[in-house]
């Protein structure tokens, strides 16, 4: 409605002056020059008027269009201080300004909205242009996962885990790829998803880091309990009356020795294979069962303690062992009023396994030390740590630790760490190894 009023003005001015260059032009064929050049004033005035008008009005739209090149949508245009013929074309422009406006708060609100959602959103997100390789955007999640504060270029990825750089720039847009995270002290795997899109004339990439160490850990977890419950379940069925026979033959031969002819010691070689019998499957009803503890465990009883107080206890139950092996062991909590909610029980049995292994790797150290520690991270979570100055481990070896039944020693189990993987997944936490060989290991307890 505001610009119709303003096409009238332009489209009245152009008709009054085509009526009196017409009435001019008449007077002239008519040899009327005295009426016409009393017209020649009237026209020139019109000319001068119109061009007044139009170049009034380019400069409206001048700053108007500046006001939108640099998005100045606060920008005013004073109607009441304009002159009659601009008051409609300024309040347009203002009707103008004011759409604009609430356009741009909406997308605004929309562009906060999104960000808010995308940094509570526990998967890393990263946005490069594929080209330059200049990061445009990443969230918080994948700052705390990969621990860098910001990336200028994708590239620069390289310089701190080539391998991840490597899978990242090679994923193609619409496909995911397993990947793991190389930290200083810690590693993991993620799922990388990739997706693209073009803005500008320029190409970008999305990739989505989502951490699935845990759920991997878990699936793993829940895999190895089933096969140890069927397992254990066949061993003891097909053991158990292994050992009933042996029992029962061993009193067979002994009711019968004074009817055999032991002249070639025949007799003592068949209590020797019996009782062989019966020891060796005793020794696996034994095993099965060791094994089928680690299904026992379901739900922890939690509560809150003092860390202080679990390594007293740790220090006390195991100082006899290691003053007798001539073994240090330090104690180091910066902050003595640190709190846990675990089960106590549970827990002291994680740290007494990895304390007994750590004896076992130092034994022959010049200068055996175990350090047991705990901190807080910079996400309010507290690991403890168990370190020793042993033997170490080279990484075949780190990645196979804490499967069942694998065990470096020779009369091991393999029990030990599997049990408290387990545990640290019950308290919704994980347990992680450093290691170097000849130089020592550090487990890593994070709750």
């Amino acid at each position: 409605m505001t610009f119709k009023k303003f096409q009238w003005d332009i489209l009245i001015r152009v008709v009054l002056l085509f009526l009196t260059l017409t009435g001019a032009a008449w007077l002239l064929v008519t040899a009327l020059y005295i009426y016409a050049v009393l017209l020649l004033p009237v026209i020139v005035y019109q000319v001068i008027d119109f061009y007044k008008f139009h170049k009034l009005a380019q400069m409206e739209v001048e700053q108007f269009v500046e006001s939108i090149h640099y998005r100045d949508f606060s920008r005013n245009f004073n109607v009441s201080q304009a002159p009659l013929d601009l008051k409609p074309l300024r309040k347009g422009f203002n009707e103008i300004n004011s759409a604009f406006k609430v356009i741009s708060r909406e997308k605004e609100t929309q562009y906060h909205y999104l960000q808010k959602v995308l940094e509570l959103v526990d998967t890393g997100i990263l946005s490069y242009e594929t080209e330059s390789g200049e990061v445009v955007w990443m969230n918080e999640s994948l700052k705390k996962m990969l621990l860098v504060p910001y990336l200028k270029t994708i590239h620069s990825l390289r310089k701190r885990d080539e391998e991840l750089y490597s899978q990242v720039t090679s994923l193609k847009p619409g496909n995911s790829h397993i990947a793991t995270v190389h930290l200083e002290k810690d590693s993991f795997k993620i799922l990388l998803s990739a997706t693209a899109f073009q803005t500008d004339g320029k190409k970008f990439q999305l990739v989505a880091f989502q951490n699935i160490n845990k759920a991997l850990d878990e699936t793993e977890s829940k895999a190895w309990q089933k096969l140890l419950s069927v397992m254990t379940h066949e061993i003891m069925n097909s053991v158990a009356p292994i050992s009933s026979l042996a029992d029962t033959l061993k009193n067979r031969l002994q009711q019968s020795v004074q009817h055999l002819d032991n002249s070639n010691g025949v007799i003592e070689d068949l209590e020797v294979g019996i009782n062989t019998i019966k020891k060796r499957s005793e020794g696996l009803l034994k095993f099965a069962e060791v094994y089928r503890n680690l299904n026992k465990i379901t739900t922890p009883n939690l509560k809150q303690v003092l860390v202080r107080d679990l390594f007293e206890n740790m220090h006390n139950l195991m100082e006899p062992t290691l003053e007798q092996k001539g073994i240090d062991m330090d104690i180091v909590l910066k902050d003595p009023e640190l709190v846990l909610d675990v089960d106590t029980n549970l827990v002291e049995q994680v740290l007494i396994n990895l304390i007994v292994n750590a004896i076992e790797a130092v034994k022959d150290s010049e200068q055996p030390r175990i350090i047991l520690s705990a901190v807080t991270s910079v996400n309010s979570k507290v690991a403890m740590k168990v370190s020793d100055n042993g033997y170490g481990m080279n990484e075949e070896v780190m990645n196979n630790i804490f499967i069942p039944f694998f065990s470096t020693k020779k009369n091991g189990s393999g029990i030990g760490l599997s049990l408290c993987k387990q545990i640290m997944m019950l308290h919704k936490g994980n347990i992680t190894v450093q290691s170097v060989e000849t130089k020592g290991s550090v487990f890593t307890l994070q709750f």
